[in-house]
């Protein structure tokens, strides 16, 4: 049986506790105040030193990062002699991790993990990293952990980390705000909102399962139901026939890049 510790459970952490319930072998106690957001079938304490003595294989730090220089040092007596912290906390490197929690006990492995919020239903994707004193059994264990929570995805530096959050760490955000101007559209063609709303979420949902299952890219899946002078090519020149679309969704990955780089 694996344990482990929860340090938090806010609302990315409840996602993720959410579906790693799901997977066996696994034991979870959580140090969480308030208790607002632990799904049944974990322990709960509101004080990490009620922990006293105990040990676990894995520690997640699943406060903000604001908090983590104040509240993270406590925890370092509980990690097993050959443990792994797993940090899901953004724009917090590892090196600032490792010198936290590796004063008193030497080289720790740490495990950087970066997901998005539809892990909540077992269909996000992560980016995971791992320094150079985490072992194949480290990364075997956190990966059949976060198995659950969707497709995951190593990634070779830290860098990679930010960038990822850029794109799809960050990227329901754009998802949601693409389809509300979608949906509003669809309303100011005369359909309630409920009726605009499937529409839209229907169609995105039914084009990325299109796409996922497709080998062709997804310029040729476009050009696939594009006529030439039908509607969908209508709509396209407004959408981006200038390259308008794509010079706002770089912009929009720069500024959230730069943004994660920043808060390092």
């Amino acid at each position: 049986m694996t344990r482990v510790l929860m340090a938090g459970c806010g609302n990315m952490g409840g996602a993720l506790l959410s579906q790693w319930l799901q997977q066996p072998g696994f034991e979870f106690t959580v140090i969480s105040p308030s208790n607002r957001r632990c799904p049944d079938g974990v322990r709960v304490e509101n004080d990490v030193s009620k922990l006293e003595g105990q040990q676990f294989d894995l520690i997640v730090v699943a406060v903000k990062p604001q908090l983590i220089n104040d509240v993270i040092p406590a925890y370092t007596n509980l990690l097993a002699a050959d443990g792994c912290f797993v940090s899901m906390a953004a724009g917090f490197s590892v090196s600032s991790l490792e010198k936290l929690i590796g004063l008193k006990n030497g080289p720790v492995p740490v495990i950087r993990i970066m997901p998005n919020m539809p892990v909540s239903i077992g269909k996000g994707v992560s980016a995971l990293y791992a320094n150079d004193k985490a072992g194949q059994s480290h990364k075997d264990r956190v990966a059949d952990l976060m198995q659950a929570t969707g497709q995951l995805i190593w990634v070779a530096d830290e860098d990679a980390i930010d960038r990822f959050t850029a794109i799809a760490g960050s990227g329901p955000g754009y998802a949601f705000e693409i389809a509300r101007c979608w949906v509003q559209a669809g309303q100011a063609l005369g359909f309630s909102e409920q009726e605009a709303k499937e529409m839209v979420l229907q169609t995105l949902l039914g084009s990325a399962e299109m796409a996922l299952a497709s080998d062709s890219s997804l310029a040729d899946l476009r050009n696939g139901v594009t006529s030439k002078n039908g509607t969908t090519a209508a709509g396209l020149n407004a959408l981006n026939g200038g390259g308008d679309l794509d010079r706002l969704l770089q912009q929009t990955l720069d500024a959230a890049y730069s943004r994660a780089v920043e808060l390092r």
